[in-house]
């Protein structure tokens, strides 16, 4: 055998141990990707460590639940449904949008009505104030009886009537003195209750309401205070009325022939333009009490058949054109206490026989033409009961001057039926001269037609 060279060995030395350490490289290579691969499978140990099996794949297992709510408070449930209204009655249920509706118009409301006019019991004492309630006949239901708005200053650019007045079917009193109502009055033949109606002193306007003809039971009527133009129907003075009250308009027209039809209590024409001769008919007014006539435009001459009218307590013709002397009948009087027949054209002599009327508180015959006057007249010019300043009496101071009584007097003065001066409807004699009589005692009732004067006056009968 050839002996083995040195650097021979030396190389298959190196060689072999190259080997051997890639083997050994090799099998630690197997080792960490066992590991590694246990690892993920969820076996064996790295390091020291220990890791749990992976969870199951999500083909395996049924969805998570969701998670859990945190503590919140639950939403409030929802409130009850409001209760139905409550009303006193069907009749109440009925009227309630209509007063409703009415509400919504009014703007002006001064002294805070409004505020009462809250919920649906609209006959609580202390609620809608202005509304009566009252049962309704033949029934126990409550029905709102009476509308009472006087003085209550209520306006609004559209507060009308219509749908209102028109709509209260129960209605007995209706009374809105001075208030700022507009526009005309409605229909009321549907209102058959209906007895008083009071619109004074507001801002209506138009023709004459004539369909209050149909209100058949109405007695007491006040449309003073307002601006109606026109005529009064005729028919108005057929009504079975206990007062008529429409002075303060624009009413143009002759006084009705038929103006003694009316059953009146009071008569308050005053403030208008009613034209022509006073009717004759009106000495058929049995129970007339109170006349107002003035400040109008009547002509002719004073009819005797005044003197019937025996209840009369009050007779205003101041401011007209009215002539002639003053009926004698004038002295069948009794009752009479406030007579003003001022400014006009009258003229002769004061007849005696009124003077002696015994009720007599206040004569007035100022600015007339009479001329002559006779001791029981003179009597209550002293006590200043009478008044004849500025006529043509020659003896007495304040009168007007000759020259303006010769001018009157120049011009033809004359009346028809002359005779009639001298009719007596009662048993007194024309120019008997009766012994003085006791004035009445205690004071007299103020008139009630001159408190209709007053725009602001309510009902107070």
């Amino acid at each position: 055998m050839a002996p083995i060279n040195h650097h021979s060995s030396s190389f298959i030395f190196l060689i072999l141990s190259l080997h051997f350490i890639s083997i050994i490289a090799t099998a630690n290579n197997h080792i960490i990707d066992r590991n590694a691969l246990e690892i993920i499978i969820g076996g064996g140990e790295s390091s020291n460590d220990y890791s749990p099996a992976p969870s199951p794949g999500p083909e395996d297992c049924p969805p998570p639940p969701p998670p859990e709510p945190e503590d919140c408070p639950l939403p409030p449930p929802p409130p009850p449904p409001p209760p139905p209204p409550q009303f006193s009655s069907p009749l109440i249920e009925k009227v309630y949008p209509v007063i409703k509706k009415f509400q919504n118009l009014i703007e002006h409301d001064p002294k805070k009505i409004l505020k009462t006019w809250v919920g649906t019991d609209v006959c609580a004492e202390d609620k809608y104030i202005g509304l009566e309630c009252a049962k309704f006949p033949g029934t126990n239901d409550l029905a709102l009886a009476s509308i009472q708005f006087n003085n209550f200053n209520l306006g609004g650019k559209k507060l009308r009537l219509d749908n209102f007045l028109n709509k209260l079917e129960e209605v007995t009193i209706f009374h809105a003195n001075s208030n700022s109502f507009v526009g005309s009055v409605p229909e009321v033949s549907n209102l058959k209750y209906l007895f008083e109606l009071d619109l004074s002193n507001n801002k209506l306007s138009g023709e004459f309401p004539s369909s209050v003809l149909k209100a058949t039971n109405l007695t007491f009527l006040d449309l003073r205070f307002n601006s109606f133009s026109g005529c009064v129907p005729p028919q108005v003075f057929n009504l079975d009325l206990d007062v008529l009250f429409i002075n303060d308009n624009n009413l143009v027209q002759r006084l009705p022939e038929n103006l003694g039809s009316i059953t009146a209590l009071y008569l308050t024409f005053a403030n208008n333009r009613f034209t022509g001769p006073i009717p004759e008919s009106i000495g058929s007014i049995k129970s007339l009490q109170e006349v107002l006539f003035l400040n109008n435009k009547l002509t002719g001459c004073l009819p005797y058949q005044i003197g019937k009218l025996n209840q009369a307590t009050v007779f205003d013709v101041e401011f007209n054109q009215l002539t002639g002397p003053i009926p004698y009948s004038f002295g069948c009087l009794d009752k009479m206490e406030q007579l003003n027949l001022a400014r006009n054209k009258l003229y002769g002599t004061i007849p005696e026989i009124v003077c002696e009327l015994s009720a007599l508180k206040n004569v007035s015959l100022s600015f007339n033409y009479f001329t002559q006057v006779g001791p029981k007249c003179r009597e209550l010019i002293k006590k200043k009961i009478l008044d004849v300043r500025m006529n043509c009496i020659l003896d007495l101071p304040y009168q007007k001057t000759p020259w303006e009584c010769a001018k009157f007097f120049m011009r033809k003065q004359k009346c028809p039926k002359s005779k009639s001066f001298f009719y007596m409807p009662c048993d007194k004699a024309p120019h008997r001269i009766k012994p003085e009589q006791e004035a009445l005692d205690g004071q007299a009732s103020p008139p009630v037609s001159y408190s209709a004067l007053n725009p602001n006056r309510i009902r107070n009968l």
